[in-house]
């Protein structure tokens, strides 16, 4: 089942982590080891969760890295979705050996 508009990570973690538990993003970059401006991109949807940040969150948060790789991926496919055009595309049938 697809989601409709699944939420970036970032947005996640503001809504689920950070206001809930009057936490700054410069705090959780604190207990993560990785610069304000880093999370900052990430809270704001400019960059990604990439493996190693998958990890961090992990530990600090709770969440398995899987589940942080699969929300991003999640994000980009359902907007790609949206943009992309695949009626050039065309699809190979291969045959049995």
């Amino acid at each position: 089942m697809t989601m409709h508009n699944p939420p970036h990570p970032g947005e996640f973690i503001r809504e689920v982590y950070l206001e809930p538990h009057s936490m700054t993003g410069r705090q959780l970059a604190s207990k993560l080891g990785v610069s304000p401006s880093t999370l900052n991109r990430i809270l704001q949807g400019r960059s990604g969760i990439s493996p190693e940040m998958a990890l961090r969150l992990s530990k600090a948060l709770g969440r398995s890295p899987e589940s942080w790789l699969l929300m991003q991926d999640n994000y980009e496919l359902w907007h790609a979705r949206q943009t992309l055009d695949l009626d050039a595309v065309e699809k190979i049938e291969f045959r049995a050996a």
